[in-house]
């Protein structure tokens, strides 16, 4: 009955060893990485894949089928309208603004917006094109938009969000960071809607076309698996330790359980015990039998 309480007391002593500040701030910083890898980073790159996937269709399916009205996906506009190919017939209004620190194929660029006032009497924000940036900075001579009603082949885009960097005005120009039709309206004192439209190459109005982006989705998906492979081999890891701790621990305890059988075992118990992992130095237990068996 006693042999079987002092078991079981060991094994309560051998558990509780986990409960010290070392592993219970292993265990909560694990929690916390996993929790966020499931969460966001996992998230985040599996939603960019599925991004650029449906952008990367909406791109195909554009150039595969003539340009649609712009009327009719103007007003019911949404994300599956985006990277539509359209024509639109008005004219060039107000003034340019430019969109700075928005590099095009890695050179220094400024892209150049305008207002269009449509023939039903709406307004749209075009983007014209870019220009390369003079000595990275200073904005080139921009070639005017014709004058009159043109009929131009653009894509539809959605506008981005409101930049934190308050508009500028600067060698001439009114200059923002985002291509927000509202805030160019704004500086245009025009009402534009809502998406904006991307000029293709050849277009009245056109500087150099903005590049269609490539049709790829990188390595978002390769990420996202990883970020999640990561969040189940992190706390799968600390399980691993564990139960190698809880082993080499009930191992060490057996082996003392049987040198205490012996009778030198209030000698030897003075005698700091063997290392428990990697190469063991002499056993202190054997050199108490040695001086045993010399008296």
């Amino acid at each position: 009955m006693k042999g079987k309480q002092g078991k079981t007391g060991g094994t309560k002593r051998g558990w509780k060893a986990f409960l010290n500040p070392g592993w219970i701030i292993a265990a909560i910083l694990i929690a916390m990485f996993s929790y966020y890898a499931f969460t966001f980073l996992a998230p985040w790159q599996l939603g960019k894949n599925e991004a650029l996937e449906q952008r990367n269709e909406h791109i195909t399916e554009a150039f595969d089928h003539d340009p649609v009205p712009l009327a009719e996906v103007l007003d019911g506009f949404g994300p599956d309208d985006e990277w539509s190919r359209v024509i639109a017939t008005g004219r060039y209004v107000g003034e340019d603004v430019l969109l700075r620190l928005r590099p095009v194929d890695r050179n220094p660029a400024f892209q150049v917006l305008r207002p269009f006032e449509l023939e039903s009497g709406e307004t749209i924000l075009v983007n014209r094109g870019w220009v390369p940036a003079e000595n990275s900075t200073n904005v080139p001579e921009i070639a005017p938009a014709p004058a009159g009603d043109v009929t131009i082949t653009a894509m539809l885009l959605a506008g981005e969000p409101e930049h934190t960097k308050a508009p500028m005005h600067d060698q001439g120009y009114d200059m923002v960071y985002s291509i927000n039709p509202a805030q160019v309206g704004e500086l245009t004192s025009t009402s534009l809607a809502a998406p904006y439209l991307q000029l293709l190459s050849e277009q009245p109005g056109v500087l150099t076309a903005i590049p269609l982006p490539m049709l790829e989705t990188g390595n978002h998906l390769s990420y996202g698996l990883q970020w999640i492979a990561f969040g189940i081999m992190a706390p799968a890891g600390l399980l691993y330790f564990i139960f190698a701790e809880a082993r080499e621990r009930r191992r060490f305890r057996e082996e003392q359980e049987e040198l205490g059988t012996t009778p030198a075992v209030e000698e030897a118990a003075a005698a700091p015990p063997r290392e428990r992992y990697g190469q063991s130095r002499r056993n202190p237990w054997q050199r108490a039998y040695d001086r045993q068996e010399e008296r």
